[in-house]
């Protein structure tokens, strides 16, 4: 309970900062929901830009975070964790857990901590976009299949979908200190799990299954996340 009360603060204290620092705006494809806390058991954040992300604890309610405080969990990369910032993400959540880019031993420790409380943050690509448009190794920015992993865990709950219009203009990778007083603009989706699944075939092989779900978020991730906006120097 210590380490939640901690995580808490320390998300309320980027929620702030955030809204201080930063013009938020966002909206919502199919309806806001009332409440964005319950039954979510996946957020997932589409167009990973930079490490400068957590911006976006902005945008949640106190129900959200305090969710996230007590039963969050995240996958960090390895390379993020062995950087100073790898302490913050430590605590950003209740269960940081370092992970490879490979599917290994690490991705085994997120599914068994897949239960019936748990909320996993996720950013399904796997890696940041570089200002010209591909990852560190010059490829191109795809869905990977590790959220298909999450979801055949989750009988039933919600999926929230955060479609980022990227944070390049504000800090990208590289660079140190990020840009305040910037616009940061999101469009957010609620999906319900279960009629996700049963739409995307989970009863038919996990292979087809994974294909289906790396297809329609790559499909909604091109269609609904907003125009990035250009950094000024």
């Amino acid at each position: 309970m210590i380490k939640a009360v901690i995580t808490f603060a320390l998300l309320v204290g980027v929620r702030i900062l955030s809204r201080l620092f930063f013009r938020l705006e966002n909206e919502w494809i199919g309806g806001e929901p009332e409440d964005y806390a319950a039954g979510t058991r996946i957020v997932a954040v589409l167009n990973h830009t930079s490490l400068y992300e957590p911006i976006i604890a902005g945008y949640a309610p106190f129900n959200l975070l305090w969710k996230f405080a007590r039963h969050g969990v995240l996958p960090v990369a390895e390379k993020t964790m062995r950087r100073r910032i790898g302490l913050f993400f430590a605590f950003l959540v209740r269960y940081p857990i370092v992970v490879t880019r490979q599917r290994d031993a690490t991705w085994d420790k997120v599914l068994n901590r897949v239960d019936s409380r748990t909320l996993v943050i996720i950013l399904p690509e796997g890696r940041m976009k570089r200002r010209n448009g591909l990852d560190s190794q010059g490829r191109e920015m795809t869905v990977r299949g590790g959220i298909a992993d999450i979801l055949e865990a989750l009988p039933d709950g919600r999926m929230l979908v955060v479609y980022s219009g990227g944070l390049h203009h504000i800090q990208a990778p590289g660079e140190l200190l990020p840009r305040a007083f910037k616009t940061v603009r999101c469009r957010m989706e609620m999906v319900d799990i279960a009629e996700y699944k049963r739409a995307l075939g989970a009863e038919d092989s996990q292979a087809d299954f994974r294909a289906a779900v790396i297809a329609d978020l790559t499909r909604r991730r091109d269609a609904h996340c907003p125009a990035e906006q250009k950094a000024e120097f």
